[in-house]
């Protein structure tokens, strides 16, 4: 197999080529948004980030978002220099300058800025932080279900670097990627400490079983967003929702697996480990699930 699908796989759009991007209090053409080899971001992976979503002119659970980037900033110690407010006007004026009013992504990233010299210490990051937003035209475009691969490498515990902060430092999951490519499959289905399943490399992973929808606890992945509504959207319509210790054997057994994320909403998962999923196709609930969802993101624009 060598067809390999990603979950932000988009159709490609020529406009993307001309965007504008917010950095550091300008909106510049993209062949002027550059920043220092010194940047702390560049340099040690060291700052906080967040993906959002524009549904017709409106920026799908904004105050969630926000709240997870202040939040995460404070976790590290990173004063952003703006408040709320501040970053959402930033937003919206890349918005505007691109023009953009629907089927859109933006990357808002926040690194601990330029370093005085090429060392680790935060002390050496003494010009403010770099604050940068990526925003394209971004319409899903995933050809098939995803298929997984288990790989040994795990999400780990809080003291070493906890799996909840949304954070530059990705090594340890573009190196599960890696291996699930390796193994032919698109994405990587990680464990956590005690050999539960926990996450994928990018995406929060449900199963579903006899009408019933499973997650991890979230103890040792990111408490995304998306995953969050999920399970909100399930409770509000009855459906049965657990966050739960579950091994490989209640996965392989799934009648319905699908990932979860800003970009691609609920994504169907086909085989996990060379064992398919069900059919093999979006199951029912996973196509329910999607409905209330779209359902869910329409009233959150609602003034």
């Amino acid at each position: 197999m060598t067809d390999h699908v990603t979950t932000h796989q988009a159709a490609e759009d020529a406009r993307n080529e001309e965007i504008k991007i917010w950095l550091n209090g300008r909106v510049v053409p993209k062949a002027e948004a550059v920043v220092s080899v010194y940047d702390s971001g560049f340099m040690l992976g060291d700052g906080v980030w967040e993906g959002l979503r524009l549904y017709d002119g409106h920026w799908a659970f904004l105050d969630e978002h926000m709240d997870r980037l202040f939040e995460a900033a404070k976790a590290i110690d990173l004063d952003i220099g703006m408040d709320q407010a501040g970053v959402i006007a930033a937003l919206e004026a890349t918005r505007a300058a691109n023009g953009m009013t629907t089927d859109a992504h933006a990357r808002l990233m926040v690194t601990r800025g330029v370093k005085t010299r090429p060392f680790q210490h935060p002390s050496l990051s003494q010009q403010g932080p770099t604050v940068t937003i990526i925003m394209e035209h971004s319409k899903p475009s995933i050809p098939r279900p995803i298929r997984l691969a288990t790989v040994p490498h795990i999400r780990g515990l809080p003291m070493t670097q906890d799996p909840k902060l949304n954070s530059h430092s990705k090594l340890n999951c573009i190196l599960a990627c890696i291996a699930a490519e390796k193994a032919s499959a698109d994405e990587a289905l990680m464990l956590d400490i005690n050999g539960f399943v926990n996450t994928t490399n990018a995406c929060n992973f449900f199963i579903v079983r006899k009408g019933a929808v499973w997650t991890s606890t979230g103890d040792y992945c990111m408490n995304g967003i998306t995953r969050q509504k999920v399970i909100d959207v399930c409770r509000a319509d009855g459906i049965p929702v657990f966050e739960r210790n579950y091994s490989l054997v209640d996965t392989y057994g799934a009648d319905e697996a699908f990932l979860t994320g800003t970009f691609g909403a609920q994504t169907p998962v086909s085989e996990i480990d060379g064992r398919p999923i069900g059919t093999g196709e979006m199951g029912e609930m996973t196509k329910h699930i999607r409905s209330l969802y779209k359902d869910l993101v329409v009233q959150d624009a609602k003034p």
